[in-house]
């Protein structure tokens, strides 16, 4: 008993009871509004706390995980208390990750939480160039073509700007369209296959030139071979010249027409920058040709073919 008469048990339960049935409306009201400045591995996340909330904010902040509805229980960070806009820094982020936030307050009646976003970290190279990422079906792809000029242990990819000398290599080599920085900033570099096959890896953590069958089953996720170029390609004439009008680029892969290096009338050249877009696949025909992908900007079609390994291709990874 206590000095009121009630059974000990009783006291407990009221007192359980009560604070578990705190008036929702007393706990503070907190938006999730944005989030911005999202590179490899940070991000800032965007908040408000209206006037109108309830009793003194004595904590807000943002909380992130890989999976829905994260908590203060999974990683978080702190800002300043009290009410209006704030921004909160999410940092030791996973390239390449989708994370679900909620904005959070507190105050003397409990936490709130605001909506859930989602966003995914971006991809870094060796040399810091940053790439966005897209989903289609089970494959995480890339959505530019790569940039980088150094294999993953910081070796530095030959750079070889006289495309004629393209024909006699045997290592990996790399350059842009016209050793243009500008056609680099849109199109990634070009790639010989020996920078593909070489064991250092061209492709960051967690990354890798796809293979045949991976190309593949892009395209038979996609559908037929003859209008798949249609989904993969990016949409008008800002990239892509001529007349044809049949890309929707509904796939969202936005590929573009980089051109290539390769012999044309025992010249070796740039060629097709407009018209043409080639990737390498790792897959070998033989030994002296490995798979590629081909799109054009005359049809729809997805090509499938071999290539000489000495033609400089445009690359794009596909997730581990």
């Amino acid at each position: 008993m206590n000095k009121f008469g009630i059974p000990l048990l009783l006291t407990v339960f009221i007192l359980v009871f009560a604070n578990s049935c705190v008036d929702p409306s007393l706990v503070p009201v907190v938006q999730t509004n944005s989030i911005t400045a999202i590179t490899a591995t940070t991000a800032t996340c965007w908040g408000n706390i209206p006037s109108n909330a309830g009793s003194a904010i004595t904590a807000r902040g943002a909380c992130w995980n890989t999976k829905p509805n994260p908590t203060t229980a999974n990683s978080k960070d702190t800002t300043n208390s009290g009410t209006g806009r704030y921004s909160v820094a999410m940092r030791g982020l996973t390239m390449g990750t989708k994370y679900y936030v909620r904005c959070y307050a507190t105050n003397k009646s409990g936490t709130a939480y605001g909506e859930e976003l989602t966003f995914t970290t971006l991809v870094a190279d060796y040399d810091g160039n940053t790439y966005h990422t897209l989903t289609i079906g089970n494959q995480v792809w890339m959505l530019e073509n790569l940039k980088v000029t150094k294999y993953r242990n910081g070796n530095v990819i030959s750079s070889v700007t006289d495309p004629t000398a393209w024909s006699g290599l045997t290592t990996g080599a790399y350059c842009s369209y016209n050793n243009s920085s500008t056609n680099k900033a849109t199109y990634g570099n070009l790639y010989n296959w020996s920078v593909v096959s070489d064991s250092r890896n061209i492709a960051p953590t967690g990354w890798h030139v796809p293979t045949k069958a991976e190309w593949t089953t892009l395209i038979t996720y996609l559908g037929n071979v003859n209008i798949v170029g249609d989904l993969l390609k990016e949409t008008g004439n800002t990239h892509w010249t001529g007349t044809y009008t049949g890309a929707t680029n509904t796939s969202d892969f936005t590929a573009l027409p980089g051109g290539y290096i390769a012999l044309k009338n025992n010249v070796y050249g740039f060629y097709g920058i407009g018209t043409d877009g080639q990737w390498w696949s790792d897959t070998e025909v033989d030994t002296s040709n490995a798979w590629k992908i081909s799109l054009t900007n005359t049809s729809g079609q997805t090509i499938t073919e071999s290539g000489v390994k000495q033609n400089g291709l445009s690359i794009r990874c596909i997730k581990d």
